[in-house]
Order: C-alpha cells, then sequence, then structure tokens
C-alpha cells in the first residue's frame, strides 16, 4: 500500500490552519484549495478577479513543480467562486493554463472565502512515474 506523505512547498502560500498544503498518496498528489495569496507578503493579490484567478494558477503551478507535476497531470479541480458572473473570466483564464485535453472540472458559488478571496481553487494531479524518477520526491 502507498504511504500518505503531507507535502509543504516552499514558495507557494503556507496552510493557515490545521490541513496539508498537499497530500502525496502513490502517484497521487491531492492539492488542498488555493488562495490568492501571494507567498512572499502573504497577503491577497488584489481585489479584481482576474489577478486573482492568475495568482490561483501560479500557486497551483508552483505546488506541481515542486512535486515534479505539471498542469497536464491535473485530473480534476474544483472551484469555489463568490460569484458565478466571474466565471467567463476564470474559464479564460483556465485556457491558458490547460491548454491541452482540460482536467475535470467543479464549480460552486459560495457565500464566502478567506481573506475576501474571490475565487479558491484545489486539485487532484496524477504524476507519471517516469517524470517523478527525475526528480526524487520524499
Amino acid at each position: 500500500m502507498p504511504e500518505r506523505v503531507a507535502i509543504y512547498v516552499e514558495g507557494a502560500p503556507t496552510a493557515f490552519g490545521h490541513f496539508s498544503q498537499v497530500i502525496k498518496f502513490g502517484n497521487s498528489l491531492h492539492i488542498s484549495g488555493q488562495l490568492p495569496i501571494e507567498s512572499t507578503t502573504g497577503r491577497l493579490i488584489s481585489a479584481e478577479m482576474e489577478p486573482q484567478v492568475r495568482q490561483v494558477f501560479k500557486n497551483l503551478t508552483t505546488i506541481l513543480q515542486a512535486c515534479a507535476g505539471q498542469a497536464s497531470n491535473v485530473m480534476s479541480i474544483r472551484i469555489y467562486l463568490i460569484d458565478l458572473r466571474d466565471h467567463k473570466i476564470l474559464d479564460d483564464l483556465s485556457k491558458e493554463v490547460f491548454f491541452f485535453t482540460p482536467p475535470a472540472r467543479t464549480v460552486l458559488q459560495v457565500s464566502a472565502l478567506p481573506f475576501g478571496a474571490r475565487v479558491m481553487i484545489d486539485a487532484t494531479a496524477e504524476l507519471n512515474p517516469v517524470e517523478m524518477g527525475a526528480k526524487k520526491l520524499f
């Protein structure tokens, strides 16, 4: 049975509660919800939706790369929006990150997110064992 390992990635915002930034189980990565927080300041990047989405994708990419992955390894994402009218902005920017076959996706409207964010995204990724071999993870 694969080992369940908590991963904390330098360069991505730290977990602000009692949860793991990432759980690696076998070849799978379960990435906690990423907010539009800059890792250097620990603050919300902007009140505007577009910079928030870009920062969330930057945080996800940073985590994936630190775990020997990339956007094409993402199998599914869950997106939490304060306002579903922001869906088009999100969809347009998502095409820049997932320009190949996009992952499965769920979009939910929520009443509030931490730090006043307008968007949060969590992800599940499946790493290729060949890619993992190039970078020893644990």
